[in-house]
């Protein structure tokens, strides 16, 4: 659920589907370890880089199974030497000393080398699954989790930090550390009698087990669907590396036979591309009723939804909130829910009027072109993809030239060298878990830095089918390390891609989607690396806000707009010419097609996640009130869309859908003040600077909110990201900032 940090998650910006699952008992034969693990990670080396080439399943699990032993060894001998909770009195509060001497920094120093280990196993995981199968990273996993939760579920270390004397000072980033323990104590019922603890485990154990129906429901679902295609006719419009994705024998991608299945990627992309209406409608209808009373009733996941929907109440009510809704916003910059509604509100009066323009400029392109009739939500993939190519006049498959990998890379690295004042540079002879993989040290941009990096990162970015876990081209940035000053750790990280490998001596060539991609992982990248914290715990991505870690993602994606970015990372790979000035005017304008058809769906998808956890009504009926209200097109009555809503009912997105949106609107208007400096002839260098120092540096020691007045001197306004997306118009209300309610309590999204 997006409202605790114990459940470490996977890895950046892919839900963790399986946490919940129901597993059966299993016998794992644990080597020994020396006594000298408790100051050294068995499977570093000695520059404290993984020992990546001896790095075996055996020995992940038998270095969890010391370090998780370590742990809870470690909290008990804490709780030995404290007050206990019913002995501890008014004049036995404790001083800053004991928090943090005695008590915090101990915890973090026995608590690194399992974040580490952990770290390493997820990087295998999705780097070589043939080294670390899902099964045994799922072990490792859940053993690492239940330690980790051991130091925020101690009622005597609760009870210590909770009675701290108010007189006593702290930091800014202390009190964020002491209050991301007790945040976490209280949401997993710290406070309650152990009668209310009993019903609340009881509540927890039987709502994993109703998320885990509903994943595999769904999963089973997108496995079961499937349409084969002979008519090579139909395929003519497809991309060649959309062929051979869908083609059955990948030698055969021209002739086929291809089949189609509900994997989300390719089936949004056979929508995109198929010309056949009828076939259109099939992939869109079983996809859209997929889990639900109209197809297979062994898959339905209605009850299933209705029961998360009832037990996550149950919790919140439990624990003394109104609705999951309200408990949720503990870990939100938003605050409150009022705060989210009144910014998908504002917003909404600028994307529907859009969306209104749109479609009819769709509709009358696709009568234009032979369409006869009113379009429907399974023809306006079809015909956007089709109307966006007669306006920029360019196809994808052209642009890919312009972007080989080791230009977009390396043109990366400069931008950030330059912005944020820092060296990046390739270290040879590490080893890494594939030949494939290369490894950077990051310097601080001084002279006199440069000669002991500051953190350091890999990066596997090609796709290898029988090694990594994924079909599309997606991403991941794995943060293995948190920077500490108490274990003397710095920051290292993984960017694991699944980009087309080299072929032929032709380099990989990337889709702006997939520049994109690499754009939004690195900045993440950077945020866990230049972090500036002296705790683990708040350091980079943890202890952020769960709508507002995408930010940093989003605000590099932003500078891909910007024609000085794209001179910088684009050249034909063949004849080193740059790219053309109607290209870059053809990726803008793509940027901007259809956004507002595009926005009414993602705020239509963030109030729905909030209706449907705080009202009580049945799923369908909150989707007919709310459907138009934010969409245009009909609602089909069969359309069952929630039953499928894997993101918040088996995912960790609950109450938080409408985050995507919050970071987006963030992250405009801070890239507008980069903006801002280069139009104004100003130095951008000093804006990258103080971004630096503020978001990257930051991380989770400080309120989200605060960050941004210290970047940007006032709250955020969506006027820029309405402005990137085509949206803005003067002579409608202004939008109004986005509120927050400050608490210096918040705690934050644990990476």
């Amino acid at each position: 659920m997006a409202l605790t940090f114990c459940g470490k998650r996977l890895f950046i910006n892919r839900s963790n589907l399986l946490a919940n699952q129901v597993r059966n008992g299993y016998i794992v034969l644990v080597p020994e370890i020396g006594e000298d693990s408790k100051t050294k990670n068995p499977l570093l080396r000695d520059d404290n880089l993984p020992e990546f080439n001896n790095i075996t399943i055996e020995r992940c699990v038998a270095a969890i199974h010391q370090q998780t032993n370590d742990i809870e060894k470690s909290v008990k001998s804490l709780e030995k030497s404290l007050p206990q909770p019913e002995e501890t009195t008014d004049d036995q509060v404790a001083s800053k000393r004991n928090i943090f001497q005695d008590i915090l920094i101990p915890l973090e120093q026995i608590s690194a080398p399992l974040e580490t280990t952990w770290g390493l196993a997820k990087v295998l995981y999705l780097g070589n699954s043939s080294l670390m199968p899902t099964k045994s990273y799922m072990t490792i996993h859940e053993r690492a989790r239940r330690a980790r939760f051991s130091k925020f579920n101690s009622a005597t270390i609760y009870s210590v930090l909770k009675n701290v004397d108010n007189n006593v000072e702290f930091t800014e980033e202390e009190i964020r550390v002491r209050n991301k323990y007790l945040l976490e104590a209280k949401l997993n019922g710290m406070e309650l009698d152990e009668s209310s603890k009993h019903q609340l485990n009881d509540i927890l154990d039987k709502l994993g087990k109703e998320r885990a129906k509903f994943h595999n429901k769904a999963d089973l679902a997108v496995k079961q669907f499937s349409h084969v295609i002979k008519n090579p006719e139909i395929m003519q419009e497809f991309p060649p590396t959309l062929r051979q994705a869908l083609a059955i024998d990948k030698s055969q991608s021209v002739k086929g036979p291809w089949k189609i299945t509900l994997q989300p990627y390719l089936a949004k992309k056979f929508l995109e591309y198929c010309p056949d209406r009828t076939l259109r409608w099939n992939i869109w209808q079983a996809d859209t009723r997929k889990c639900s009373g109209y197809n297979d009733k062994s898959l339905d996941n209605s009850v299933h939804l209705e029961e998360i929907r009832s037990f996550r109440n149950r919790q919140a009510k439990l624990l003394g909130y109104d609705n999951f809704a309200k408990m949720s916003m503990e870990t939100k910059m938003a605050g409150s829910v009022e705060n989210v509604k009144k910014f998908l509100e504002n917003l909404l009066k600028f994307a529907k009027s859009a969306q209104e323009n749109e479609l009819q400029a769709l509709e009358a392109f696709a009568n234009e072109n032979g369409f006869k009739g009113k379009l429907e939500s399974h023809d306006v993939p079809y015909w956007r993809r089709r109307h966006s190519d007669s306006l920029c006049k360019i196809d994808d498959e052209s642009i890919r030239e312009y972007f080989p990998l080791p230009n977009v890379l390396g043109g990366l690295f400069t931008l950030a060298e330059k912005l944020f004042d820092v060296k990046i540079k390739e270290r040879t002879g590490v080893d890494t878990w594939h030949e494939d993989v290369k490894y950077y040290d990051v310097f601080d941009g001084n002279i006199d830095s440069q000669k002991t990096p500051i953190a350091g990162f890999y990066t596997d970015l090609y796709s290898r089918e029988d090694e990594k876990n994924a079909i599309e081209n997606t991403g991941w940035m794995v943060g293995i390390r948190n920077r500490s000053v108490f274990t003397e750790a710095n920051p290292l990280a993984a960017l694991i891609c699944n980009f087309e490998a080299p072929l032929y001596g032709k380099p990989s060539l990337l889709s702006i989607d997939d520049v994109k991609l690499l754009f939004h992982k690195f900045g993440h990248a950077l945020q866990h690396l230049l972090t500036q914290t002296r705790y683990s715990e708040v350091a980079g991505l943890s202890n952020i806000e769960w709508d507002v870690v995408e930010v940093s993602g989003h605000v590099m994606s932003h500078l891909l707009y910007n024609p000085d970015t794209i001179k910088l990372i684009s050249s034909h790979y063949s004849t080193r010419d740059p790219l053309p000035e109607q290209y870059f005017n053809a990726i803008k304008l793509h940027r901007q097609h259809m956004a507002g058809y595009d926005l009414c769906r993602e705020l239509y998808y963030s109030e729905l996640d909030l209706e449907l956890h705080t009202k009580k009504d049945f799923w369908l009926d909150v989707v007919k009130n709310l459907w138009p209200q934010y969409q245009l097109l009909a609602y089909d009555k069969k359309d069952s869309h929630p039953c499928s809503f894997r993101p918040i009912f088996s995912g960790e997105w609950a109450a938080a859908y409408y985050s995507h949106i919050w970071s987006r609107v963030l992250a405009a208007d801070i890239y507008s003040a980069f903006y801002e400096a280069h139009q104004n002839n100003q130095d951008i260098t000093a804006v990258g600077r103080r971004y630096r120092d503020t978001f990257l540096a930051l991380g989770g020691s400080c309120h989200p909110s605060e960050i941004f007045r210290r970047f940007r001197g006032r709250d955020p306004s969506p006027k820029a990201l309405l402005t990137a997306l085509g949206l803005y118009k003067k002579n409608m209300v202004a939008p109004t900032s986005a509120k927050t309610d400050t608490k210096a309590g918040n705690a934050g999204k644990q990476e």
